[in-house]
């Protein structure tokens, strides 16, 4: 089973580098939508997901080529909905401009200059990562496998390899967390993907377009042999005093242990230990976390030290460390594996 190979191989990464065992964890079943972070939660949903044109993905193996070698387009659809990876300068624009709708339009970010004149959120990062995109096939507008129209993109994530990153300045987290001793005690034989920019249109934020998106997230983290899944979660407010006890319930329940430990950059740390442990009521706190927090906790993910205020997009962030290994076999055979038609 897909799943227990992926578990397998991280177990054995993370004992050749000195990490201690991987534990299976049960994965709660949930669904958690976009909420104006950077980041969806992992779902525990059956999926129906055939591939496209009756044809099965095929895996890439070259884990250090650069973003633009050719992988699978398509990870698969389910009804109207299709995930796949951008290949065109235009698939791009696409995504960039839904980000712009959601971030700037519809949450709090504020755009610079050249943000709101071109109405297109975008950085350096964008030109050599891969897109995950969701597209409607019922807005195409054409003819099926053809261009398509720029709304008929409807959901995006941003995938950044570490052997990409490595080639072209770091990770984008590098600018809120201290992650380099993270992949030092990691070693060359495990492998990060870093997740962001993450957003769905309101009408689709729902369980066939987040089980696309992660199909592709599972499928893709497979291809490219990867071990381990991070970054940026986002409570939206830059008041960390409004937020003490969600921030002290994951502080003091979630922390990372210390092999896994990441803390924030000292210049922009900000204490996530707000109130003694004995203080805070779990079930309490659970209600107070986002949406897409709280699926990454269920899944059995790791939490950083210390908070980061991103004045920008009006959000304090965490970090998520998600080893792949964390990934119930359930969910790893269920999305890691290739769709049945």
């Amino acid at each position: 089973m897909m799943g227990q190979t992926l578990m397998a191989k991280v177990t054995q990464n993370r004992q050749r580098a000195g990490f201690g065992g991987v534990s299976s964890r049960s994965f709660v079943p949930g669904l958690a939508l976009y909420t104006g972070s950077d980041h969806m939660t992992v779902p525990g949903l059956d999926a129906d997901i055939a591939p496209t044109h009756g044809q099965k993905a095929k895996a890439a193996t070259d884990v250090a080529a650069p973003a633009s070698v050719t992988m699978p387009m398509s990870f698969g659809r389910k009804g109207t909905l299709e995930v796949l990876i951008a290949t065109t300068p235009a698939e791009i624009d696409a995504a960039q401009a839904l980000r712009y709708h959601v971030f700037y339009e519809e949450m709090s970010a504020i755009p610079d200059e050249t943000t709101r004149a071109t109405r297109r959120d975008a950085d350096r990062f964008d030109a050599f990562c891969d897109h995950l995109l969701v597209i409607d096939h019922a807005l195409t507008g054409g003819e099926e496998g053809g261009p398509f129209r720029p709304e008929a993109v409807v959901g995006c994530y941003r995938l950044l390899r570490q052997s990409v990153a490595n080639q072209n300045g770091g990770f984008y987290t590098a600018s809120e967390f201290e992650i380099e001793p993270l992949l030092k005690r990691a070693g060359p034989d495990m492998q990060f993907l870093e997740l962001g920019r993450s957003c769905v249109l309101p009408p689709y934020r729902n369980r066939p377009t987040v089980e696309l998106l992660w199909h592709g997230i599972a499928n893709y983290v497979a291809s490219r042999n990867l071990d381990v899944m991070f970054g940026c979660a986002s409570f939206e407010t830059t008041d960390p005093a409004s937020i003490a006890i969600p921030l002290s319930y994951l502080y003091h329940f979630h922390m990372a242990p210390d092999d896994w430990h990441v803390r924030a950059l000292p210049d922009r740390f900000v204490e996530m230990n707000l109130l003694p442990k004995d203080e805070i009521n779990p079930r309490h706190a659970w209600r107070m976390l986002p949406p897409m927090i709280k699926g990454y906790v269920r899944a059995g993910c790791y939490i950083g030290d210390g908070a980061v205020i991103d004045r920008q997009f009006g959000t304090t962030d965490v970090l998520i460390l998600f080893p792949v290994a964390q990934i119930s076999e359930r969910y790893a055979t269920k999305f890691g594996s290739t769709p049945n038609s």
